[in-house]
Formats: structure tokens, sequence, C-alpha cells
């Protein structure tokens, strides 16, 4: 013997499933995603050291490309000034990277904002190989990539973040155990 459903209970029974299986999405663990390698990479800063991935292997750090006329970029760089004097003996490093600048001009920025990080000047293979990892390239500055003590890069941020956003980023990029991939 068949035994009808009335159509409001399958309506509620339908509703349940969804709601159930909505529910078991958002409670249910995290799975591990793999975050992307950092780009190698290899320059000279305004300072004439060499700035390398290699050289950075193992630390945590973040590349922030910037432009001295950008009033966003002007706006945090004495807060990552002050977070590089903080954190750069535990491991830590900002790398700026300059776009759209003249070498004479950003030396001029360095100075008068007394950057002590390594700065270098953008060239296109730096600018397209982090852009891939940002949906249409790098388009907007400052934008930056914090590259964790494994060398991937765990977190893109586009616009300017203020200190304290900074300094927990970094804390947290400090505070986390090597996971090798």
């Amino acid at each position: 013997m068949n035994k009808k459903v009335n159509p409001p209970v399958k309506v509620w029974m339908v509703c349940l499933l969804f709601l159930f299986g909505f529910a078991g999405t958002l409670f249910a663990p995290p799975t591990a995603v793999a975050l992307p390698l950092a780009p190698r990479f290899a320059a000279v800063s305004l300072d004439g050291k060499s700035v390398a991935s290699s050289q950075l292997a193992g630390k945590v750090y973040i590349i922030n490309f910037f432009a001295s006329w950008c009033p966003p970029c002007r706006s945090e760089i004495p807060d990552m000034v002050a977070l590089q004097a903080k954190y750069g003996s535990k491991g830590f490093t900002f790398i700026g990277v300059a776009v759209n600048e003249t070498e004479p001009a950003i030396r001029s920025f360095i100075s008068s904002n007394k950057i002590t990080y390594p700065v270098v000047m953008a060239d296109d293979q730096m600018t397209n190989a982090f852009g891939r990892y940002v949906s249409g390239g790098i388009s907007a500055i400052p934008t930056s990539f914090v590259v964790n003590s494994s060398g991937r890069i765990s977190m893109v941020i586009t616009g300017a973040r203020s200190k304290e956003v900074f300094e927990k980023i970094i804390v947290d990029a400090l505070r986390k155990p090597v996971i090798a991939k």
C-alpha cells in the first residue's frame, strides 16, 4: 500500500534536508588549503644591497608595492618603519617595491621617511610574478603580500592598513610553526 505524503510535509522535509546540509558545511572542520609558494625574486635595493627570496628562506616578510605619490601608501609608511624597528630582530622584514617611480624621487622619499627596510624599484618580472595572485594583477597600491616562514603567501592585502592590523599579521605569522608541504 502506497502512503501519500502531504505536499507541505514534502516541502518541509526538503527544507530541513537543505538546512542540515548547509549547516554541515558551516560546521564542518576546516580543510587544509595549500598556500601558494611566493615567487622567487632577486633585486638590488636602493642602498646597494642584494635582496632575494633565497636570503629570506625561513623568515616572515611582507612585500609592499607602493608609490611615494600615493596618499594611502604614504599614510602606512611610518607604521611600517616602526614595525620594522620592533620586529626586524625577530626575523621579520618589510620589502618595499616602488612602482611608477623614478629612482631619484624614491631615494628622496626613503630618506625623508627614514625607511630602514629594503626598497627596490619594481620591474615587470617582479610585478607580474606577484600580480598573478591578485585578480586582475596589481592594479591598486598599496598591495602587500604576506609571506610566511615556509615561503608561502599567506595573505594578500589590497589597500592601506593600520599599524595595529599590520602588527597582528606580523605577530601571527611569526608565531605559526613552519609547515612543509
